[in-house]
């Protein structure tokens, strides 16, 4: 064995031990991820990491269910803005269905509008995609233990949030809409199209798309004139000319 290979060893060793000195086996961890690319890059990445296993990986929030319930990891690795069933609500199904299996976020975007669903949705972890192997290693077992994994920068976003002036709670959308798709709704009514509505939010044409699927199912809409009729009626937005009416 080189010194390089014993040195690598031996960290290996400290890191799967827990802080009680007792070895502890791997963490069983699944991948989560829309991006190919980026996904496989996750999965290469944990695979040289000490105690962790990764068991196995998928591509948006029904695969992370379906490989949940064949697997039952003790982690899943979620990113949050994929199609078909986003990382929040695959989030909200898994701790519903498996209370054993924590959901550590790991995503590109910190902002308050993907950061507070997937807490709330219960999430344990909450991680960008530009952390060390150290900070996933220290935040899978983190939430394993019962711990928050949660970076700095997050954990510095919550206490600003909790600072921030209280204010009056805004009345939940109606039929179970998420606040997204609220917000894609208003911008239909206001004429957008999805492109429009795409650069407005800052997100793909496509996730603009599986939103607007979902609140249609949800709604039971059928096309985009009654998505604007359901907006009035549910006073999300006013006619034109009509402030305040």
């Amino acid at each position: 064995m080189t010194g390089d290979e014993s040195a690598a060893g031996t960290a290996a060793e400290k890191t799967a031990r827990a802080a009680d000195g007792t070895e502890r086996p791997p963490a069983r961890v699944i991948v989560v991820d829309d991006q190919t690319v980026v996904r496989e890059g996750i999965v290469m990445l944990l695979g040289l990491l000490p105690g962790i296993e990764v068991v196995g990986s998928g591509a948006d929030g029904f695969e992370a269910v379906r490989l949940v319930a064949e697997l039952a990891p003790d982690v899943v690795l979620m990113d949050l803005r994929m199609p078909r069933c986003d990382g929040a609500e695959a989030t909200r199904r898994i701790r519903a269905e498996h209370p054993g299996t924590q959901v550590v976020v790991l995503t590109t975007y910190a902002d308050d509008d993907s950061l507070f669903p997937a807490l709330k949705a219960g999430a344990r972890g909450y991680l960008t995609k530009d952390a060390g192997g150290d900070e996933i290693v220290r935040a899978v077992h983190g939430v394993i233990s019962g711990d928050a994994g949660l970076s700095p920068q997050i954990q510095r976003r919550l206490l600003e949030r909790l600072s921030e002036p209280e204010t009056a709670p805004a009345a939940a959308p109606p039929d179970g809409l998420t606040v997204r798709e609220t917000e894609v709704l208003v911008l239909i009514a206001e004429g957008m199209t999805n492109h429009e509505i795409a650069r407005a939010l800052h997100v793909s044409t496509a996730t603009v798309k599986t939103h607007i699927n979902n609140l249609f199912a949800k709604a039971g809409l059928k096309d985009r004139a009654q998505a604007v009729r359901y907006a009035f009626r549910h006073g999300l937005t006013k006619p034109e000319g009509r402030p305040g009416s």
